[in-house]
């Protein structure tokens, strides 16, 4: 039984040191039965994290730190912070405004999806491959992954296509802090809809993909992120069916389309069998992103 709200932070005006209030808030949160997955994977590191970036400390701090006496002030300012992710079940990347992909850090807050994709080990892959000038992020959110295409692939121009204002907005954040503006061009597009004639050797999407009803039920943090970026419609692939129709004319020759799909790997091979898909590996097997050539797409009878 979760504790009730006014109690999750009680006792938390006796604590003196980063150690104790580590150790204090990984309780917290079970007692809180709050969600991972959007910052970190269990309580302790996301507690820690929280913590550090609340009291200006530098994120490899050692052991040490933990011996770390706080101030009065202090102490308020970590309660609050807690209070937010534990009582408002606010996630953490809009408490500190900001996530990271890898090693890349990006300004995020509640207009954009909170970064997280497997395509963070599939791109360098691509990477390696020659010939890829002009790449397309469809749904690209933050833009993280837009800027993570730029600076794997150094010689290639990006457009980023979101239908949303306020994501583009926090996707210029973005691509400005990388100094990116000459190589990443953003583009608000439902799809391509609205895009001006432009073929490319690779498009990649990480689109909203859970049905509607997942995404109804799911934990109070993950329903603080944008509708918009997570709502595939009453099957999921409301989006996917769009953008694998709008991009049969978009791809180069030898042009390659990959999608992050989620859990609809079996609902993407029984309706889209015709396109020949192929799923990468990923470390976790989870194998979700798909790959399709442009011959294929081309000859696709949507």
């Amino acid at each position: 039984m979760k504790t009730p709200e006014k109690d999750l932070l009680a006792g938390a005006s006796g604590l003196a040191t980063l150690g104790q209030w580590l150790k204090f808030a990984e309780a917290a949160y079970e007692r809180a039965g709050a969600v991972f997955g959007q910052v970190a994977t269990d309580a302790h590191d996301e507690a820690l994290y929280l913590l550090l970036h609340t009291l200006g400390l530098p994120m490899e701090s050692g052991p040490d730190a933990l011996a770390r006496r706080l101030s009065a002030a202090e102490n308020r300012r970590v309660a609050a912070v807690f209070r937010r992710r534990l009582v408002d079940r606010v996630p953490a990347a809009y408490i500190t405004r900001e996530a990271w992909l890898g090693e890349d850090r990006f300004y995020v807050d509640e207009r954009v999806i909170i970064p997280r994709s497997y395509f963070l080990e599939i791109i360098p892959r691509m990477a390696k491959r020659a010939g890829i000038l002009k790449i397309a992020d469809v749904c690209t959110g933050s833009g993280c992954l837009a800027i993570v295409l730029a600076r794997q692939f150094p010689g290639a121009a990006v457009d980023a296509i979101d239908v949303s204002p306020d994501a583009l907005a926090v996707a210029t954040l973005n691509v400005a802090a990388y100094r990116l503006a000459r190589r990443v061009r953003l583009w608000r597009s439902d799809v391509f809809e609205d895009m001006p004639a432009a073929t490319y050797d690779l498009i990649v999407s990480n689109p909203p993909y859970e049905p509607s009803a997942v995404v109804s039920a799911l934990p109070a943090e993950f329903r603080k992120e944008p509708p918009l970026a997570l709502d595939g419609g009453t099957d999921g692939l409301d989006v996917i069916r769009r953008l694998l129709s709008q991009a049969r004319g978009r791809l180069r020759p030898r042009g390659r389309l990959l999608i992050e799909v989620g859990g609809l790997r079996q609902a993407m091979d029984r309706e889209f069998s015709a396109l020949g898909l192929r799923w990468l590996p990923t470390a976790d097997a989870s194998d979700c992103i798909c790959e399709i050539g442009s011959g294929p797409l081309r000859r696709w009878k949507a």
